[in-house]
């Protein structure tokens, strides 16, 4: 059974451009209420690491946070998309920060894509996974709540979000924070990733690139 990640909140920032060097981040990117800092208290074991509400749209800023003793290694967490209650040029400024950040970061080795299992993938949904696709940032779907679904449905439940991503069922990590499901899996995963060289992948790519061109 792997531990839970040890992390604690570093800082937060209205812009990437406020954001010092790292050495490799994850993403967090979902709907406002598919529950991406529950998943987060759940992968750390801790409660009170990542502020929960039941109004959709709590975070706001890039809110990361970094593996103990391990410096510039973060998980970031972005602003939910779709029901934040907010005017709407102030959403559309989130998703301005959001884009920039997911594109100018050098050291962003992957984004989790969390799609609500009861109801995911909606058409934003659909959308985030295409535009980060066109600009061939790593990702990896998660299926958040789990447990909300009934026991009957669960196997349909899985191919119906898989296809409607484009993946296979094998494709998407199903997790329940409030049951555990999944979140072994995904300590582990996160683990490695956030222990990896993104720099190392950049060249890979580039020179891919050019083997092509």
């Amino acid at each position: 059974m792997p531990k839970p990640l040890a992390l604690h909140f570093l800082r937060s920032a209205g812009d990437a451009g406020q954001l010092p060097e790292s050495r490799c981040e994850v993403a967090l990117v979902g709907r406002s209420n598919v529950g991406k800092s529950s998943l987060l208290n759940a992968v750390a074991n801790r409660k009170g690491l990542a502020r929960t509400s039941k109004a959709p749209g709590a975070t706001r800023l890039l809110n990361v946070y970094e593996l103990d003793g391990e410096p510039g290694r973060w998980v970031v967490d972005l602003p939910g998309y779709g029901f934040a209650r907010a005017p709407k040029a102030q959403r559309a400024g989130w998703q301005q920060m959001m884009d920039g950040y997911l594109l100018d970061r050098p050291t962003l080795a992957q984004v989790l894509l969390l799609v609500d299992g009861l109801i995911g993938p909606t058409p934003l949904d659909i959308r985030t996974a295409e535009w980060l696709e066109h600009h061939d940032v790593a990702l990896r779907p998660v299926a958040t709540k789990a447990d909300k679904v009934k026991p009957s449905r669960r196997g349909a439940r899985r191919t119906e979000l898989a296809h409607g991503l484009g993946l296979a069922p094998a494709d998407v990590l199903w997790t329940s924070a409030s049951k555990g499901q999944g979140i072994p899996e995904l300590r582990t995963e996160l683990a490695v990733t956030l222990r990896s060289d993104p720099y190392a992948r950049t060249r890979r790519g580039e020179s891919n690139k050019k083997l092509k061109s």
